[in-house]
C-alpha cells in the first residue's frame, strides 16, 4: 500500500500542472497610470479558461512586491468557482504604493490554480510608478469607428478600427498664467470584450506624442460567439493619456445581425410530366453587402440544372431572379417530394453555409388535349383539299379556253 501511495504522488502533481495549464491570467489595466507614489492604484486581473470543458474551483492570489502592498491581506485570494470553456473572469485588486518608492517599475505576482487539489502557477506583471505626471494638455478624441464587416454574424471573425486624434489647434495654451504645451500622449488603449465577443488583439502601446491635429489609427481583431443574439453590443475602450486626469473610457458599438440570404419561389413548384422550369427570387436581407452568393437545391429523384447557381455579390435589399430547370428521374412519377434549398455566401472574409428548410415539390401527369390536335389536323386537311381543288379548277379552265 505504501508503494502505491508513493507512486500516486507524481501522477497527481502532473495532473495539477496539466489542469492549471488550461488557465491563463493577464494584467488587463491599472489606474492611475503611472501609479502615484503614496497613493492607491487599482489593478484589474483577467483569468481565462481556454480548455474544451468547464474548469472547477478556479481561484487567483495576489502577492505584491515592494513598493506595493494590498489594501487588506484578506483580499489576496479570489475564488471564481466554475469557469466555462472559452470564458474569462475579471477581478479588481487595490494596491498601495509606498511613500518611499522611487519612480520606475514595480512588480507583483499572480498565482492561479484550478481547485484546492492543484498546485499554484505563477505569473509576474509590472506596472509603472511615478511621482509626477506629464504636463502636456492635449486632449484625445475618438472618431471614425469602422467595423469590418460593417454588421457581423454569429460565429464571424471581424475587426474594428478607430482614430485617436489630438484635438488641440495650437501648440501651447496658458492656464492660470502658466504656459503648457498641447501635445497628447496615448500611452495605451485597451479594447475590452464581452462574454460573447472576444478581443484577440493585444492592447495598443503608444510611442511618442501627438502634436496638435495629429492622429493615430488603431485596429483590433475580434471573434463573435456562435450563440450570440442579434443586437448592438458595446465594448469598453480604455485609453490612458497624459495622466490619470486625461484618461478616457469610450463605448465602441458592435452590431450583430444573423439575417442573410432568402430564396423565395416565384412560380408554383410543380413538375408536369417530369419536368419544369422553376423560378426563384433571391434576396439579400442582411444590412451590408454579401459576396459569393450561391444557391443549390436537392430533392429525391429530381435533378436540377444548373446544380449550383452562382449569383455573386448582392447589395442590401437587392433582389435577383434565377431560373433552374428541374427534371424527374422517372417522367411518369407523381406525388410530392421535399425540396431543400441551400445557400452559401460570404460576410466579409467569413464563409457561411445555410439550409433554408424544406418546401414541397409536386410531380403531376398532364394528359395531352387530343380534341385540339384533331381539330388542327382537320383544318390542315381542309386547307390542303381546298388548294388542290382550286388548282384543279384553274387547270380545267385553261384547257377549256385553249379548246
Amino acid at each position: 500500500m505504501m508503494l502505491l501511495l508513493v507512486a500516486a504522488v507524481p501522477m497527481q502533481a502532473s495532473a495539477a500542472t496539466s489542469s492549471s495549464s488550461t488557465l491563463r491570467v493577464d494584467l488587463l489595466k491599472y489606474d492611475p497610470y503611472p501609479a502615484e507614489i503614496g497613493s492607491y492604484v487599482d489593478v484589474w486581473i483577467k483569468v481565462e479558461n481556454f480548455a474544451s470543458g468547464s474548469t472547477e474551483g478556479v481561484s487567483i492570489k495576489m502577492e505584491p512586491d515592494y513598493p506595493f502592498s494590498l489594501d487588506s491581506e484578506k483580499n489576496a485570494i479570489k475564488d471564481f468557482g466554475i469557469l466555462p470553456p472559452d470564458r474569462a473572469a475579471i477581478h479588481e485588486y487595490r494596491l498601495y504604493v509606498d511613500e518611499g518608492a522611487r519612480a520606475g517599475t514595480g512588480s507583483f505576482d499572480i498565482l492561479y490554480r484550478a481547485g484546492d487539489d492543484f498546485t499554484w502557477q505563477k505569473e509576474t506583471f509590472e506596472i509603472k510608478v511615478g511621482s509626477t505626471t506629464f504636463d502636456s494638455k492635449g486632449t484625445v478624441a475618438l472618431s471614425n469607428v469602422i467595423s469590418s464587416p460593417e454588421v457581423l454574424m454569429p460565429g464571424d471573425d471581424g475587426s474594428i478600427s478607430f482614430t485617436l486624434t489630438n484635438t488641440a489647434q495650437q501648440s501651447t495654451i496658458t492656464i492660470d498664467g502658466e504656459s503648457y504645451d498641447t501635445y497628447a500622449r496615448v500611452q495605451s488603449a485597451t479594447l475590452v470584450g464581452t462574454d460573447m465577443i472576444t478581443v484577440t488583439s493585444p492592447p495598443y502601446e503608444g510611442k511618442g506624442v501627438l502634436g496638435p491635429g495629429d492622429f493615430v489609427q488603431v485596429t483590433y481583431n475580434m471573434e463573435i460567439s456562435d450563440s450570440i443574439e442579434d443586437g448592438t453590443y458595446f465594448l469598453d475602450l480604455v485609453m490612458i493619456g497624459n495622466s490619470h486626469s486625461f484618461n478616457n473610457n469610450w463605448m465602441v458599438p458592435v452590431v450583430v445581425d444573423s439575417s442573410a440570404v432568402r430564396v423565395i419561389p416565384s412560380v408554383p413548384l410543380v413538375l408536369k410530366n417530369g419536368q419544369a422550369d422553376l423560378e426563384f427570387d433571391v434576396a439579400n436581407i442582411h444590412p451590408n453587402e454579401l459576396s459569393s452568393v450561391l444557391v443549390k437545391m436537392e430533392a429525391d429523384g429530381v435533378e436540377f440544372l444548373p446544380q449550383e447557381y452562382f449569383v455573386g455579390s448582392m447589395d442590401p435589399d437587392e433582389l435577383f431572379t434565377i431560373e433552374i430547370e428541374a427534371q424527374a428521374d422517372d417522367p411518369k412519377a407523381t406525388g410530392e417530394v421535399n425540396l431543400t434549398i441551400y445557400t452559401e455566401y460570404r460576410n466579409g472574409l467569413n464563409e457561411h453555409e445555410e439550409s433554408l428548410g424544406e418546401r414541397v415539390l409536386k410531380l403531376e401527369q398532364v394528359k395531352e388535349d387530343n380534341d385540339s390536335n384533331a381539330i388542327v389536323i382537320l383544318l390542315l386537311g381542309a386547307i390542303i383539299a381546298g388548294t388542290a381543288y382550286y388548282m384543279y379548277r384553274k387547270k380545267g379552265l385553261r384547257i377549256s379556253m385553249e379548246s
